[in-house]
């Protein structure tokens, strides 16, 4: 199927727009996830066929890897992600306010790299809309793979307000997540970076946790896990403020990394946005293990940036990362990247379990 993709439909898709291909892709998954029987169909088919399933942060995950945030902003098509051979699928960047984003166009490929730029700014259509949307689907002992739900600052809310942003989101959704991700990183939206200095990464992330455990406490359940999504570009004196307030206010794990504003190759130089794909390969590895080196499974951490092949997939779980999430690797694999790397890794689980 990778090939068939590779030669025929990619081809024909890269002639577009980026985003509108991206859009087209969402609409085609948007009717799948409409007919039952053939998503059970071929989630039997896609699914890897040796492998236990990976126990972490409480949760239950087929297989090791997942769909990175930002390709189902606003969870039109995430039950159909199962049936294309993903172990777990993560929706968002959701905001509290419902945003436009950035002004188009905002998606830039780089083919001989398979690399993207992006600088989407997280549209959305906002928590509200979003938790009206889950509230339809079948509830979290239904599902087939674990949702993780990608939290962000609305790009109004001055960084001096992100925590009453954030828990506004967080308590609209929170029925909804078998875990959150709370992103402090994407670089397309002014000044949320900073929320990943020590000062403030430690009131938001504890914000977020304490109502979290009120909110657990007050139903009789389990608190949600707390992951945080950190950039490539921290320096590894920053990467060590992030482990420290982590560790402090009880954070479940890590996600690393989010896209590069750095160019590593000779590419979109003249494109703002931050940077996916291959080139962020290596800098997204040594994140993973610089911090594993550190905190070892103290901080589960799921591994994200420039897989594109089985090989680059392996140095994530080499360098210490539990699970792995794709997104520009499929754009330039095709839809059962998923499954592929997934059959090739899932015989490795008790490696990193």
């Amino acid at each position: 199927m990778g090939a068939f993709y590779e030669t025929l439909v990619r081809p024909y898709l890269f002639r577009g727009d980026p985003e509108e291909a991206h859009d087209r892709a969402l609409g085609w998954l948007h009717m799948l996830s409409g007919f039952s029987p053939a998503l059970r169909l071929m989630e039997r088919y896609n699914r890897p066929t040796k492998g236990e399933p990976i126990e972490l942060f409480g949760l239950n995950f087929p297989n090791p890897v997942g769909l990175a945030a930002g390709f189902d902003k606003n969870a039109h098509c995430w039950q159909a992600m199962a049936a294309l051979g993903f172990g777990h699928v993560e929706i968002g960047t959701v905001t509290r306010q419902e945003q436009p984003g950035n002004q188009k166009p905002r998606v830039f490929r780089y083919p001989q790299h398979e690399a993207l730029i992006n600088r989407m700014g997280f549209p959305n259509e906002g928590a509200d809309a979003v938790a009206k949307r889950l509230a339809k689907a079948p509830p979290s002992r239904k599902r087939r793979i674990p949702l993780g739900i990608n939290i962000g600052k609305s790009r109004v809310t001055p960084v001096d307000q992100a925590v009453g942003d954030y828990l506004g989101s967080y308590e609209k959704l929170a029925d909804f997540a078998d875990y959150f991700a709370i992103n402090v990183s994407s670089p397309n939206t002014p000044d949320l970076r900073q929320l990943q200095q020590r000062s403030y990464l430690s009131e938001l992330v504890g914000a977020v946790i304490a109502a979290d455990r009120d909110r657990a406490r007050k139903l009789g359940k389990e608190r949600i896990p707390m992951l945080i999504k950190i950039a490539p570009d921290l320096s590894y004196r920053e990467i060590d403020e992030v482990l420290t307030s982590a560790l402090e206010v009880g954070a479940d794990g890590i996600i690393a990394t989010n896209t590069l504003l750095d160019r590593p190759v000779d590419l979109g130089k003249d494109e703002v946005g931050g940077l996916s794909g291959s080139p962020i390969h290596r800098r997204a590895v040594d994140v993973v293990n610089y911090m594993y080196r550190s905190v070892g499974d103290k901080l589960p951490i799921i591994g994200v940036g420039g897989i594109h092949d089985e090989r680059s997939a392996g140095d994530f779980f080499d360098a210490g990362a539990k699970l792995i999430q794709i997104y520009t690797g499929m754009i330039y694999r095709g839809p059962f990247f998923a499954k592929d790397l997934a059959q090739a890794f899932c015989w490795r689980t008790e490696d990193w379990a």
